[in-house]
């Protein structure tokens, strides 16, 4: 296996650990308040901001350089990510998978998915953020 899909994974499962725990309290404590669409629109960039310093740390241990080492990272993790969640959906909660995709279509699934998405970005962003792009 390459170091970036090993990247991938321990980024993955650190993010997916801080995100289950904030994930809890929104759906627990927040959600119930306010909305899940406003408790996932909060959730998204306190997720990202927090995945930030932990992509930066892992592209450093793993020591990734160029772009595509970057982006097989992030892609990996995606796949991860996606996996792990409809796994979690489906054997812990269970949850139809065809909840969980058509849970994509409404306005809090779409900023949920898109903050997955920047979530694989993130190895990319710092890239161009160092070579000062």
């Amino acid at each position: 296996m390459s170091v970036a899909f090993r990247a991938g994974g321990v980024y993955t499962l650190l993010v997916f650990a801080v995100a289950f725990a904030l994930g809890v309290v929104r759906v627990l404590l927040i959600a119930p308040r306010i909305g899940e669409l406003v408790a996932v629109a909060i959730e998204v960039p306190v997720m990202l901001a927090i995945a930030w310093p932990i992509c930066a740390r892992i592209v450093r241990s793993f020591d990734l350089g160029r772009g595509s080492e970057r982006a097989a990272m992030g892609a990996s993790a995606f796949a991860l990510l996606m996996a792990l969640e409809w796994t979690l959906a489906t054997l812990v909660f269970g949850r139809p998978i065809e909840d969980t995709r058509t849970g994509y279509g409404t306005a809090a699934g779409l900023i949920g998915l898109a903050g997955q998405v920047g979530f694989a970005l993130l190895p990319l962003l710092q890239r161009r953020q160092a070579d000062g792009a």
